[in-house]
């Protein structure tokens, strides 16, 4: 009998001292994340900062008030007889969470698991106990230091890609509505 379970989380300790250390500054970083998110969300300018993701080779901005827990890519479970972009189901802190990679989700190369990749849940409030797998995270963003992109909304993409911004490098952001991509039938009929 085959194990349907898949371990995607880097088993080798890294140069640095082992899994422990690696473990610990992960833990630093997150706790780090975590308060400038709470103190962005808590103040004046929360409504233009955003959590900046990539997903494959492009740049998602997300809503603070939507995104949950970042977590280290671990071990996932397939679940058979569904989509290739829903890459199956993780344990986070107790709750059974489903993994969808949203580049696959768009027709773009499956996202490979490396060092740098995490997975981001959804926040509670959307009652939707699904995480994306992200390439890697990479801190707030502040739109106010941006400039919404005239090919707005990211091209006819999806209603829950609602704008596309500009940073100060001219790379192009998506901004990512989780409460309206928990409503696309495409997003939630994961079966074949």
């Amino acid at each position: 009998m085959t194990s349907s379970r898949l371990d995607l989380a880097p088993g080798a300790a890294d140069k640095d001292g082992g899994a422990g250390n690696r473990r610990t500054r992960l833990r630093e970083f997150q706790a780090q994340l975590v308060e400038r998110m709470q103190a962005a969300s808590s103040g004046a300018h929360a409504h233009t900062s955003r959590l900046g993701m990539a997903i494959g080779d492009s740049h998602w901005l997300l809503d603070l008030q939507e995104a949950g827990e970042i977590v280290s890519v671990g071990a996932v479970t397939r679940v058979p007889l569904t989509r290739d972009w829903y890459v199956g189901l993780t344990n986070i802190r107790g709750n059974l969470v489903s993994v969808i990679d949203l580049a696959r989700f768009l027709g773009m190369p499956a996202t490979p698991v490396e060092k740098e990749s995490r997975i981001v849940a959804f926040a509670p409030g959307l009652a939707f106990n699904c995480g994306l797998l992200v390439s890697r995270v990479m801190g707030l963003r502040n739109l106010d230091e941006m400039r919404l992109d005239d090919a707005s909304p990211a091209d006819g993409l999806a209603p829950w890609a609602a704008a596309t911004w500009r940073d100060r490098e001219d790379r192009v952001w998506t901004e990512l509505k989780l409460s309206e991509i928990v409503q696309d039938p495409q997003f939630l009929h994961v079966g074949l």
